[in-house]
């Protein structure tokens, strides 16, 4: 089964908000927007993070559009009971999929802070942020349906886990720029601000989760 893209524009665009939150897309329908310069299910769960290697490359690839994102100095959901409100269907696609429950939370924080009707610009959807083909192609029938939103997001990661051999770093990139942006880098994270950015956010997430904060 080939791994759903994502969308293929090469360019990007952002801009911050007046409440700090920074917003991407590749079809630009806000004046503010400017351009960014660009450049298998039975294996182990992704581990908790432990020291990084220096030098290593540093949003979201469903998406592909701009969306709900937590914006600088945001790095927490704003609202614990909001988040935990999809603790239960974050584990049981964690464990069906094996996939870490940290990751699967700190992937949702940065694509949507927990709002299960986010939607971007070029129609991504809901918690996990997944684009309509993604949705598709991961059996989700209703995107906007916490349980299946995370399950479809869960299944995604697992797949980009065993083509990626479990590099948390890639992994991410390629759920943010998709998989042939990956691929096209030379299988490192791609030279892109807004991924880099993200594959930092969602690793901060990920440590602070596993450490329970």
């Amino acid at each position: 089964m080939a791994i759903p893209g994502t969308a293929t524009a090469d360019e990007l665009y952002s801009f911050v908000d007046r409440d700090g939150v920074v917003h991407y897309s590749n079809v630009p329908h806000d004046p503010r927007y400017r351009l960014v310069e660009v450049g298998g299910a039975d294996h182990a769960a992704i581990a908790p993070p432990g020291p990084r290697a220096q030098g290593t490359p540093q949003r979201a690839g469903t998406t592909g559009g701009a969306r709900t994102a937590v914006g600088p100095g945001r790095d927490a959901p704003q609202s614990p009971r909001r988040a935990s409100a999809f603790d239960e269907h974050i584990r049981a696609a964690a464990q069906k999929y094996g996939v870490a429950p940290q990751l699967l939370k700190a992937v949702m924080a940065v694509e949507s802070n927990f709002d299960p009707a986010a939607m971007s610009a070029k129609g991504a959807t809901g918690l996990m942020q997944l684009m309509p083909e993604t949705a598709r192609d991961m059996y989700v029938r209703d995107v906007l349906d916490p349980a299946q939103n995370i399950e479809g997001g869960a299944r995604y990661l697992r797949l980009l886990q065993d083509r990626f051999g479990g590099d948390l770093e890639r992994i991410l990139a390629a759920y943010n720029a998709g998989p042939e942006r990956v691929r096209r880098a030379g299988g490192m994270v791609p030279a892109i601000p807004e991924t880099r950015a993200y594959v930092q956010k969602v690793l901060g997430l990920y440590e602070a989760y596993c450490n329970g904060r």
